[in-house]
């Protein structure tokens, strides 16, 4: 399953009353680090599509989401379960840094 693109305007819907957690990465067309990261949140997306959806939200596009979780510096990734955020990371990771912050928050590879 691919990453999808979510937005201001469907947040609530898409990420707050998801069935299953949601990765959110917060992003921006002029950030090194978030392109540089984006292959791995693809790959994670494929591989684990039926545990958890990868999602993606452009800052620029989309502000207001953004500033009510407090992003301040981006990459940020934020993981949602049950409509609530239960783990954040700043900053651009590699590949197995990721899944690993994903199976300590309790979606397993």
């Amino acid at each position: 399953m691919a990453t999808v693109t979510v937005t201001d305007e469907s947040f609530d819907k898409d990420v707050l009353q998801a069935e299953r957690p949601v990765l959110v990465d917060f992003w921006a067309e002029w950030c090194g680090p978030c392109k540089q990261i984006a292959p791995a949140l693809e790959q994670i997306s494929e591989e684990l599509g039926a545990q958890v959806t990868v999602a993606k939200l452009n800052i620029e596009e989309s502000p207001t989401t953004p500033s009510r979780y407090g992003v301040r510096g981006i990459p940020t990734m934020m993981l949602f379960k049950g409509g609530q955020m239960a783990s954040m990371k700043v900053g651009a990771m590699p590949k197995q840094k990721i899944l690993e912050w994903l199976n300590e928050a309790g979606v397993a590879a």
